[in-house]
């Protein structure tokens, strides 16, 4: 993953700070297919939050994918764990990283124009409080997954 685009004064792209509020929208956690990473810690808080065995979280709820394992995602793309009848996380206090850093990622901050994108599908990206320069860059280095 390149790093962010510098201006001239080298300094990222996003250096005066980017707004963002989670709305509960629930729309970064449907759609098209995609890749929900987790540590394997956050499995087994996720199997103990759930009440059962991490063999059975793994039978029911996780995938393999690129060598990895994955949250498992219905058929339309939704994620396992998104309630459709509230766009609630099922699992929200113990959501892996991955999405808890939404909209976050290396892969989002890498260009203005892919910021610009995911506020096309992301309601709260340009809302709420505004993240610093060094809130955002923590949030970075937070990222277990820098191809995200």
């Amino acid at each position: 993953m390149a790093p962010p685009l510098r201006g001239a004064e080298n300094k990222p792209w996003w250096h005066e700070g980017l707004r963002f509020e989670c709305i509960r929208c629930g729309r970064c956690c449907r759609g098209e297919p995609g890749a929900v990473w987790f540590s394997p810690e956050e499995g087994k808080n996720i199997s103990d939050y759930l009440g059962i065995s991490e063999e059975e979280f793994f039978r029911l709820y996780v995938v393999s994918r690129l060598g990895r394992h994955s949250l498992r995602e219905r058929p339309n793309g939704d994620c396992i764990f998104l309630n459709p009848q509230d766009s609630s996380c099922s699992i929200y206090p113990v959501r892996p990283i991955q999405c808890a850093l939404f909209p976050f990622w290396p892969s989002i901050l890498n260009s203005r124009k892919m910021w610009q994108y995911q506020a096309q599908r992301c309601p709260g990206i340009g809302m709420g409080r505004l993240y610093s320069e060094e809130e955002i860059s923590s949030l970075l280095r937070c990222s277990p997954f820098p191809d995200l």
